[in-house]
């Protein structure tokens, strides 16, 4: 269990609610090194008097951590710090993008492209051989589903696009990255999976768009995988956004 100060109350911005003093109390001691991914926090009524707030206050400042995936509860064995990874910490951010608006969801999808144009370019430099023979796996188990006439299996489809994505930003070794793009692309899954009920061609499209970034990071290029996962995600958006039916599924 691990002993800590109270966080001065200079440290803290005016007019707080005891809930947020419990919220950036915590924060501070994990960024000061006082608390790190696994401590013990320490028993409620001491870090409360440390507080100096209710323990009512503490229970609800302790929740809020949980759900942004700070700290967890263990039944009967107090409460810790979790691992503290990008991928547990963002992903919170998911629920923010699916409050977004219709009007904003444009800037959502420009955004995806931004971050996963950067991820297949890191891929290039940083990608290992299985994670690539891994891509090729997702790419090759379809093949013969995408040029089916007509495409019957979508959601083998779908599962091998989403796959591939996540194998690239994995690759781009930045779990913050891989973790951004992971919240962003599952927005843009319902009209991703209708352009492949409805659209057969941009299916096949889409799947020559992922054999050329594979072939670029395959062969070290940054600059080529960059300039064609662009590519690949501008066009899927002026796709969407081109198409009533397919705006409207966003």
């Amino acid at each position: 269990m691990t002993s800590v100060d109270a966080v001065p109350e200079t440290a803290l911005p005016a007019g707080l609610s005891q809930t947020d003093v419990v919220v950036q109390s915590i924060k501070a001691m994990i960024t000061r090194g006082e608390l790190t991914a696994g401590s013990r926090l320490p028993i409620e009524k001491d870090l409360a008097v440390a507080l100096g707030v209710s323990r009512g206050s503490l229970r609800e400042g302790v929740r809020a951590l949980a759900i942004m995936g700070v700290l967890e509860t263990r039944q009967g064995d107090g409460t810790y710090v979790t691992s503290l990874d990008s991928e547990l910490l963002l992903a919170p951010m998911a629920f923010m993008v699916d409050l977004q608006s219709p009007e904003h969801r444009a800037d959502l999808h420009a955004v995806r492209r931004i971050l996963e144009t950067e991820a297949a370019a890191r891929a290039a430099l940083r990608i290992t051989d299985d994670e690539l023979a891994a891509a090729r796996g997702a790419l090759d188990g379809v093949r013969e589903v995408v040029f089916a006439s007509p495409v019957s299996d979508h959601e083998a489809v779908m599962t091998a696009d989403i796959g591939f994505h996540r194998i690239i930003a994995k690759a781009s070794d930045n779990a913050a990255l891989a973790a951004l793009i992971d919240a962003l692309a599952d927005r843009t899954l319902l009209a991703r999976r209708s352009i492949g009920v409805h659209h057969e061609e941009q299916v096949r499209t889409a799947f020559h768009d992922h054999e050329g970034i594979l072939a670029a990071i395959t062969a070290r290029d940054p600059d080529r995988a960059r300039l064609l996962m662009s590519h690949h995600l501008l066009a899927t958006e002026d796709f969407v956004h081109g198409d009533d039916s397919l705006a409207a599924a966003q």
